[in-house]
């Protein structure tokens, strides 16, 4: 158990944290614990690729908790109505579809692909769609819809990725 694993366990610590405050009805100091989280994800990425400290673990659990944590979020933002059904259930499909792909792959010894530029933009834009709607943004939901384009071409990107990778795995 080192720093980034430390740091991105504690992003599993604030999801509950998150709800809590967001359905007790403070929304804008929920969105601060979800920037909070956003930067410990920021910082325990940072620190593990600089101080040589990446292991199987972090690299499983990291996207792991981003994709919890983002669940929770359009969960706790369908529950309230603050997007449309469509959208959730886009997201979820998305998100639980490269969690589970992700596990079965691993677990049968398979590489993972480590986080890329396309997810972490990916990742920004959903802030970015969370505060517009949190904050009742004109264009908050048709920008949504745009984030959640961007999602599946991301997952797409991964799964060339992934074969791309197992593929010169295998031939060595």
């Amino acid at each position: 158990m080192n720093i980034p694993n430390m740091l991105t366990i504690s992003r599993f610590v604030l999801i509950p944290v998150y709800l809590v405050i967001f359905l007790s009805g403070h929304i804008q100091v929920a969105f601060l614990i979800l920037l909070a989280a956003g930067l410990t994800d920021i910082l325990d990425g940072y620190i593990a690729r600089t101080r040589g400290l990446v292991t199987p673990v972090g690299v499983m659990l990291d996207p792991l908790a981003d994709k919890c944590m983002m669940i929770a979020v359009i969960l706790s933002l369908l529950i309230t109505g603050m997007i449309p059904w469509q959208a959730a259930a886009a997201i979820f499909i998305r998100d639980l579809g490269m969690i589970m792909g992700s596990a079965f792959f691993h677990f049968r010894g398979k590489l993972t692909v480590p986080a890329n530029l396309m997810g972490k933009l990916t990742t920004v834009l959903y802030y970015f769609a969370i505060l517009f709607i949190v904050f009742h943004v004109d264009f908050a939901i048709t920008y949504l819809w745009f984030v959640i384009g961007v999602s599946f071409l991301t997952s797409f990107i991964y799964i060339f990725q992934f074969l791309l990778l197992n593929r010169r795995a295998k031939t060595k």
